[in-house]
């Protein structure tokens, strides 16, 4: 296959898992943990506001409840997401894959 004139590689996992070493590879891919983090929202307050804070406090957030998280690996930006209730658990259900310019715009 080519892509703007250049021949594109196979993918790696296709390429290893095929051979005896490549299902080596696969497993030692698959035993990675990865830290998985849900961002609710953002929001920017003075460092004296902040200290003053006790228990109780309420922090506003740069959200509303219908608007989508962002779901974060190794402190990535993956994927948005949806909260799910269901009886007493809370859950995130992936939407769509996360565009990271727009994660970083958020932060100023």
């Amino acid at each position: 296959m080519w892509a703007s004139g250049l021949p594109l590689a196979k993918p790696a996992a296709r390429f290893f898992a095929h051979s005896p070493r490549g299902r080596s590879f696969l497993s030692q891919v698959k035993a990675v943990n990865v830290e998985i983090q849900v961002v609710l929202g953002r929001s920017t307050l003075p460092m004296q506001q902040l200290l003053r804070m006790g228990r109780g406090a309420v922090i506003p957030l740069d959200t509303t409840v219908n608007e989508e998280v962002w779901i974060l690996a190794n402190n990535h930006p993956i994927a948005r997401g949806e909260i799910q209730i269901n009886e007493d658990r809370i859950s995130i259900a992936v939407t769509r894959e996360a565009n990271v310019y727009d994660y970083m715009a958020g932060e100023a």
